[in-house]
Formats: structure tokens, C-alpha cells, sequence
């Protein structure tokens, strides 16, 4: 898939875990599992303002477009 989420990124560098992010947001670590390991399909732009605004970063910084080669 030529989308990729790099939250586990942002996460990382934010010294942040997955279960601080899930109560931050409001959304089941299992929704949240399902979007950082790149499974999605979609994603609500509430659920990503939300994440930027606790992760304090851009959507471009989670969201990746790479061309399939």
C-alpha cells in the first residue's frame, strides 16, 4: 500500500505509549493498534486531529504517500 503510517514514529520520539495515546484520544488500543501497524483503511479526520494534537505534530508527520516501484 503506498500509504504509510508512521505513528509508531511520532510515538517513539514523543516518549509516548500506545495506552497513553489510547486515553489522550479516546479511541480502543485496538483501533489505535490497527492504525499504527498500517492496516487502516481509513481514518476520520477527528481521530487525526486528535492524534496530532496529543502527539503535537503535522498529519504529514503520520501520513506517508510512497509510489509503488
Amino acid at each position: 500500500m503506498p500509504i504509510i503510517v508512521n505513528l509508531d514514529v511520532i510515538m517513539a520520539k514523543r516518549k509516548m505509549s500506545l495506552n497513553e495515546l489510547s486515553e489522550k484520544v479516546e479511541l480502543t488500543l485496538s483501533n489505535l493498534s490497527i492504525l499504527k501497524t498500517g492496516k487502516a483503511k481509513a481514518i476520520r479526520f477527528s481521530t487525526l486531529e486528535a492524534i496530532c494534537q496529543a502527539l503535537d505534530c503535522q498529519p504529514g508527520d503520520i501520513l506517508e504517500f510512497v509510489e509503488d516501484k
